[in-house]
């Protein structure tokens, strides 16, 4: 009698949401969080959710699971098809669940069969249209576009979530509690003396951003630097900086690829933080053999990037890939330590800064939350969701081990001489 009674009932969307969602998370491990419907209805923890899903009309979740991919999931967000209240990051988890499911024919086709009784998603588009980059993989005029694609957002908008240096990489904390501008300092720092820079040395930055470290290198080691950047308007915020500090007569920034740096002279040190990502495997060996002919015997190259983990296969595509950094390409270490060796240079030291990067990126996270309206006003709605998602997602790949990031100090030896002292107690040094 109950079976007959139900069948009577009008399924409403909101029922046939509920029911999916029963069949979709029903042996979901954490169930910490909730689901709120276009029409008020919730499903799930009704107390203390780490996080909400709210789905925006009846057709978000053919929208989301028709064809569940980390890129689908992603562009329904920034469709605005749903969003997440609260803890962006904690949603990720829920992610992995969902993305990690191998389920068995019947059970996907059950699900596949409820969506249908789903209307399809007619929620206005954002109107976002993907650009198309032209020529070779790359090549210099792609990766042209591909830097500008990214970096060439207004700085105004870097600045709403970036410490007051505007640097956009791995900070290095003390403590978990460590304030996101004393940890970029000390970050800076550190480089620099891993670099063990000294008076009077020539220092190359290949990938400088807005001049952050060129300027405490210049400052503070009294050294002459060169930064290198492909986007136009970094390089002009970067010599606006630079002026303003009286650093101009030390520092200069150029707009170029490293393939085209064609100096007098070598390098005392070169350093690079935060590019390697953008310059493809197959590239690997000439960005080093570059980096080789640039240096003097005796001197050092400081490589910082993120790595993909060997053991970690994503299924699908990357919505990163596509939305944020175009041709990005990261690979396992050994990758790039095996590159960095034929090149000529010799591995002194590598140190994995992993969980200094997801500390860096919740602090990004919850500092462009804090100022959503503001990001919107100056970029758009898009944009913000965009960069929410992919500053949440990447905190959650560090935390989960399926990222890391590395520095990586790699030597020139001149007849195998290199001049580095036996120990790192100079990295170290000892607080009164």
């Amino acid at each position: 009698m109950q079976l007959l009674a139900r069948s009577r009932l009008r399924l409403t969307p909101s029922i046939v949401c509920a029911e999916f969602l029963d069949a979709l998370l029903g042996y979901c491990p954490s169930r910490d969080f909730q689901v709120r419907l276009w029409d008020g209805t919730v499903w799930g923890a009704e107390t203390q959710p780490r996080f909400t899903l709210v789905l925006k009309h009846p057709g978000a979740l053919r929208a989301m699971f028709s064809s569940p991919s980390e890129l689908t999931l992603g562009e329904a967000y920034i469709h605005d098809d749903f969003d997440i209240e609260g803890g962006m990051e904690a949603a990720f988890d829920l992610s992995d669940y969902l993305l990690g499911q191998e389920r068995s024919l019947w059970e996907s086709f059950d699900l596949n069969e409820r969506l249908k009784k789903l209307p399809a998603s007619d929620h206005p588009g954002t109107g976002l249209h993907l650009v198309e980059f032209g020529g070779k993989v790359h090549s210099k005029e792609r990766d042209r576009q591909t830097i500008s694609y990214h970096y060439d957002l207004p700085a105004d908008f870097y600045a709403l979530w970036l410490d007051p240096c505007l640097v956009y990489s791995c900070a290095y904390f003390s403590n978990l509690d460590e304030d996101l501008n004393s940890a970029q300092i000390r970050k800076l720092d550190y480089v620099c003396r891993k670099l063990r820079l000294r008076s009077g040395e020539r220092l190359l930055d290949i990938g400088c951003g807005w001049g952050a470290l060129i300027m405490h290198a210049a400052a503070h080691y009294g050294v002459e630097c060169v930064g290198i950047t492909l986007s136009v308007p970094q390089a002009e915020l970067a010599r606006e900086r630079l002026r303003a500090a009286g650093l101009n007569d030390r520092c200069r920034v150029e707009v170029s690829d490293y393939r085209d740096i064609d100096h007098d002279q070598q390098y005392d040190k070169i350093v690079s933080v935060g590019m390697f990502e953008h310059v493809g495997e197959a590239l690997l060996p000439e960005y080093f053999h570059r980096a080789w002919s640039l240096l003097r015997p005796g001197g050092v190259f400081l490589n910082h990037g993120i790595s993909n983990s060997a053991t970690y296969h994503r299924r699908g595509p990357s919505f990163t890939d596509r939305y944020v950094f175009p041709d990005g390409d990261l690979v396992p270490l050994n990758t790039s330590l095996r590159a960095a060796e034929l090149s000529g240079f010799e591995v002194r030291d590598f140190e994995s800064l992993r969980e200094h990067y997801a500390l860096t990126l919740h602090h990004w996270v919850q500092r462009l939350e804090s100022r959503a309206e503001e990001a919107r006003q100056i970029t758009s709605d898009t944009t913000y969701r965009i960069w929410r998602l992919y500053m949440a997602g990447s905190a959650h790949g560090f935390r989960s081990g399926r990222l890391n990031v590395y520095q990586t100090l790699l030597a020139k030896p001149a007849n195998g001489w290199t001049g580095l002292p036996l120990t790192r107690d100079d990295w170290y040094p000892t607080r009164a």
